[in-house]
């Protein structure tokens, strides 16, 4: 049988499963619930006003389970929040919270000081141009909860972008307003996963009901997890020629490795990241150029092999100062925390969620080739300072597509200074960011706003404005 008619089987299959099997209860009207999930008053340590409304809550993807994802829903501050585009942004892990990294440190208004009590108001914040939509995906993350504890054991990249599906149906139902806005899905890490997976069930989910019952434009996704052999390759060759590791270990790498999934490396393997490891020394893989966090020097050395352990847990201070605002009581309240269903310890990163994780196919390029012809607006950015997926990595995926070449490779400009470098691609666009780690937003938050924004208007990243000439006598 064809690839297209397994799709379109595929696509009417899920259509009815999640029509069917999956009960759509709402309020008469979806207000009510809007209010419901209003955040009316400033979180606790918010000591500046803001000129947007926020919600949060719980969404129920199965029934049957108690399957339930929490989100948190910051408007477009804008007079007309719904003339604005919506993005759904998405951390990775797998099992990692969107809400600790996304909005808490890269690009949501509400960042949280050292102290882990207090807020201050991020400057750069994206949802100056775009609502913003996060979910605490799969469920097991963060607030996200399920009454079948089994749950949790039982997440992977194929229920993750059904659930997703499922809950973004029902989102539009509580909010019908944004139904006809432009959507799209941006995110990071091993999102590199779940956005082109998820766009890819959105497509067919249309096809399938002959609607666009979501908006769907297109994905932006950095520092990207795409594909195995090729992540590696490009890992291997930045360590090397950043000079973070001798020439016999890279040689080795590349020998033992054999560019297996580094879910599961053979002993040999594992035996030479380990010197890798220690031929890297104490410094932040997914920052090389800035300073790790020395609040845990005391602590057991959590960086183990991160430098290709996707699961890592992304450490300069700012993740502690997540744990301890996010587990506050008050807080809880003022987010709508179900009380009943709260977790013992609320993480940044859910082990137990990454560790029994089902399904993760080696490659999503197929997807990609699937999609790009579509017409959907596809950007893939990164950071070149980023050891964890490198930009080494996503280069040798995007050349892995063989795409025509429509705008060559040249810098890019904010303020006058080189922000980076891109290449625009029939179907697909690659924005290189100068300086930034595998959080581009974290630490590039400029020049990320400049990337934002350029994506969203469709247009080509800035050029350096001419000079003007001035006559001398």
């Amino acid at each position: 049988m064809a690839n297209s008619e397994w799709s379109q089987i595929f696509a009417i299959t899920l259509a009815t499963i999640f029509l069917c099997n999956n009960n759509f209860t709402f309020a008469t009207d979806p207000f009510v619930q809007q209010e419901h999930d209003r955040i009316d008053r400033p979180l606790p340590g918010q000591n500046f006003n803001i000129s947007f409304e926020h919600y949060s809550g719980y969404i129920t993807v199965n029934e049957d389970a108690g399957r339930n994802l929490f989100y948190w829903f910051i408007q477009a501050d804008h007079v007309d929040p719904t003339s604005k585009p919506l993005l759904l942004w998405l951390n990775g892990g797998p099992g990692c919270s969107s809400i600790a990294y996304g909005e808490a440190e890269e690009i949501g208004p509400f960042h949280i000081n050292s102290d882990g009590k207090n807020l201050h108001f991020n400057p750069y914040y994206w949802n100056q141009v775009a609502n913003f939509l996060y979910i605490e995906s799969p469920v097991g993350v963060g607030f996200s909860y399920s009454k079948n504890s089994s749950d949790i054991l039982n997440n992977g990249d194929k229920r993750t972008a059904e659930d997703n599906l499922i809950f973004l149906l029902k989102w539009f139902e509580r909010f019908p307003q944004y139904k006809k806005t432009d959507f799209f899905i941006s995110g990071e890490s091993y999102a590199g996963h779940y956005i082109p997976q998820l766009s890819q069930v959105i497509v067919k989910y249309n096809s399938a009901t002959k609607q666009d019952s979501i908006n769907f434009k297109g994905f932006l996704v950095g520092n990207a997890v795409t594909d195995d052999f090729h992540d590696q390759l490009g890992i291997f060759e930045f360590l090397w020629t950043n000079g973070m590791i001798s020439d016999q270990t890279f040689k080795l790498l590349n020998l033992l490795c054999d560019f297996q999934s580094f879910e599961h490396p053979s002993k040999s393997c594992e035996r030479i990241l380990e010197i890798a490891d220690k031929e890297m020394g104490n410094i932040d893989p997914f920052s090389i150029f800035t300073p790790p966090c020395h609040e845990n020097d005391n602590q057991p050395d959590r960086r183990k092999h991160s430098f290709g352990r996707l699961r890592g847990v992304y450490d300069p201070c700012t993740e502690n100062h997540s744990n301890i605002y996010f587990n506050r009581p008050e807080v809880q309240r003022a987010l709508h925390v179900n009380p009943d269903h709260k977790p013992d310890k609320w993480q940044t990163c859910s082990d137990v969620v990454g560790t029994n994780w089902k399904d993760s196919p080696r490659s999503v390029l197929n997807i990609y080739r699937e999609l790009i012809p579509t017409g959907l607006r596809i950007w893939i950015f990164s950071g070149n300072t980023d050891a964890i997926i490198p930009v080494t990595s996503t280069r040798y995926s995007i050349n892995a597509l063989k795409l025509p070449t429509v705008s060559p490779w040249r810098a890019w400009y904010d303020d006058g200074e080189v922000g980076g470098w891109t290449q625009e691609y029939a179907g697909l666009t690659f924005v290189n960011v100068r300086g930034a780690g595998h959080e581009v937003p974290l630490h590039r938050p400029k020049l990320a706003l400049t990337l934002i924004k350029a994506f969203l208007e469709g247009t080509s990243m800035p050029t350096l404005e001419p000079r003007t000439l001035t006559a001398t006598i």
